[in-house]
């Protein structure tokens, strides 16, 4: 079956992502480049795409025109950086004026996305711009020996209306992958006999360690397993262990937006690689928070888009042992934005992620939590396992350090996913 899936991946890539081949193939030469001649590419793209805004894009020209940037004329990285960070808000509110002429462009796919912020965006994706995404994670793939057209177990959402899920179910098809929307334990021990053809699995990664959970006492063999990646989520740092002891392998981390395209890709040695030949990165000094230009979207330019995601970034000086130069995201750490009110402090909601953090590394406990606010001073978090003395004592100790004004409540409840959607950490219940 491999080489009947081989062959209609290309005949349906040919089709659908004609430009994808060149992508990829160019893809794979600049992974071997040096780390100045990856930021001379980096930059000259990022040059490209701004003078391809300033003429064509409405937005753009005249937010450029604010500041007296004028790419074309007089091009640096100082004058580019006086840009005001662009929002999602902007994105959705003038998102024609965003555009570029669709006259510009052979094909373009129609792309609806919420995020984690729930705020629907809508816009057009040209094909080189689609090719380009889809070749980068081809790249990714390869760095582990799987491809595109290789079995795959998709941990993602369906959506609801039959003819836009008759699509999603040809796509899976003609990319040889079976998919799996929500959290059933039924389901989910169902799929055992499956997964033994499996070479890449993929998506949500709460998913992923949840059925690792579910499946380590049958000690399932994965002889064709190569990929376990996750997507859309973060990959906590006690979602490894089992994920090792299971899959025998630890879940990579693919990081990216539907908007900004994929921003970076962990290699086998554990680097998440940022994309440069697709996204100029930057780190907002006032929040930590990271700001992406994506160098492929000419047909809905997102530059200096403020992506909502806080980050940390390795030491321009530090270089992977894989050989790959590209700058390293040492981790993805959470959203930003969302706040926990205690009686007279605001508290940023990352603050439950130290929390937890701290308790996996320093106590070496893993505890799968979410948080919900329904009125300000309280927190209730609840816990998938029996609520103890010390497991109270435990989580209320380590609290104690980040916040000043709250009462926790500690609840046992083991059903806090959203049965189609991302897992969230906090909830909040409050008008903000």
């Amino acid at each position: 079956m491999t080489t009947f899936h081989r062959w209609l991946f290309f005949r349906g890539a040919k089709t659908r992502n004609p430009s994808i081949f060149r992508h990829f193939e160019e893809l794979k030469a600049s992974e071997k480049q040096s780390f100045s001649e990856l930021k001379e590419l980096n930059e000259s793209r990022l040059k490209a795409i701004c003078v391809f805004a300033a003429r064509n894009s409405p937005f753009y020209k005249a937010r450029f025109a604010e500041v007296g940037f004028d790419p074309e004329k007089n091009w640096s990285l100082e004058a580019f950086k006086k840009v005001p960070m662009t929002s999602k808000r902007e994105l959705i509110d003038h998102n024609t004026q965003i555009h570029t002429p669709a006259s510009f462009f052979k094909k373009r796919f129609f792309v609806e996305t919420s995020g984690t912020s729930g705020e629907i965006l809508t816009f057009h994706r040209d094909e080189s711009w689609d090719s380009f995404n889809r070749a980068a994670i081809w790249r990714g793939y390869s760095w582990f020996g799987a491809n595109p057209w290789d079995r795959k177990l998709y941990f993602w959402g369906y959506n609801t209306a039959p003819l836009k899920r008759l699509k999603l179910t040809l796509m899976d098809f003609l990319v040889n992958r079976f998919r799996l929307f929500d959290y059933d334990p039924e389901k989910l021990k169902k799929l055992l006999p499956k997964l033994k053809q499996v070479t890449i699995i993929e998506g949500y990664s709460s998913m992923i360690y949840e059925l690792a959970n579910l499946i380590k006492d049958q000690k399932p063999v994965f002889s064709n397993l190569k990929l376990v990646k996750g997507t859309s989520e973060k990959v906590y740092p006690h979602y490894q262990g089992i994920a090792k002891e299971v899959y025998a392998l630890p879940i990579a981390n693919e990081y990216g937006s539907t908007e900004s395209g994929i921003i970076a890709f962990e290699c086998p040695h554990g680097s998440m690689h940022i994309n440069m030949e697709g996204v100029y990165v930057e780190q907002d000094p006032e929040d930590g928070g990271i700001c992406v230009t994506n160098l492929q979207s000419f047909s809905f330019p997102s530059i200096r888009y403020k992506l909502g995601d806080q980050i940390s970034l390795a030491s321009p000086d530090f270089r992977c042992s894989c050989g790959m130069e590209a700058p390293v995201i040492l981790e993805v750490t959470g959203r930003i934005g969302k706040k926990i009110f205690g009686r007279d402090r605001i508290y940023p909601s990352l603050t439950l992620y130290y929390i937890f953090k701290n308790l996996y590394f320093n106590q070496n406990r893993t505890i799968d939590f979410q948080a919900h606010q329904h009125e300000k001073g309280n927190l209730q978090i609840w816990v998938k396992e029996p609520v103890t003395d010390e497991l109270v004592t435990l989580i209320t100790t380590e609290a104690r350090k980040y916040f000043f004004d709250i009462s926790l409540e500690i609840i046992e409840n083991h059903d806090f996913r959203q049965q189609a959607g991302k897992l969230r950490d906090f909830v909040s219940h409050l008008d903000q």
